[in-house]
């Protein structure tokens, strides 16, 4: 029990499945304005890419600060991140869609999991397993997690 009095420490806020189901259209909106504001980086830095393929060796930080037209893309997408976060969810993969809510099961925490494009928190996982842990919510059928 001790270990799960640590992890309690760890998050904000703990969640139902209704209460992280009713963030759902906030966080697409949020999720989808992430995604737009990462592709259209990735699509800035490929055509630096093509005029000067040392781009591609560099880490994003190196690649702001030789090209300041960039930020704006970089802030935008933090501060979708950080309105995210600030909800409470931890935000676990962008290009999937991937966002976390804990709470507590069985007196432990865990984490629902939902994913961009789903209608509804379906899953759940053990904090150390992470989405290949998933296991369906009760009542909810098995297709979700496919």
């Amino acid at each position: 029990m001790a270990n799960s009095n640590l992890s309690k420490l760890r998050f904000d806020k703990l969640f139902s499945p209704q209460r992280a189901n009713d963030l759902i259209p906030h966080l697409e909106e949020l999720v989808r304005r992430l995604q737009l504001e990462a592709n259209s980086l990735r699509e800035k830095i490929a055509e630096l890419a093509e005029r000067d393929d040392s781009v591609l060796a560099m880490e994003l930080p190196e690649i702001l600060a030789m090209h300041p037209q960039l930020h704006v893309f970089a802030a935008r997408m933090a501060d979708a991140a950080s309105e995210i976060e600030s909800l409470g969810c931890l935000l676990k993969d962008i290009d999937q869609g991937l966002v976390d809510f804990a709470f507590e099961a069985d007196d432990e925490v865990a984490c629902l999991f939902w994913q961009f494009g789903e209608p509804q928190v379906v899953a759940w996982h053990p904090i150390e397993s992470g989405f290949a842990g998933r296991r369906p919510l009760p009542g909810v059928r098995e297709q979700y997690l496919n």
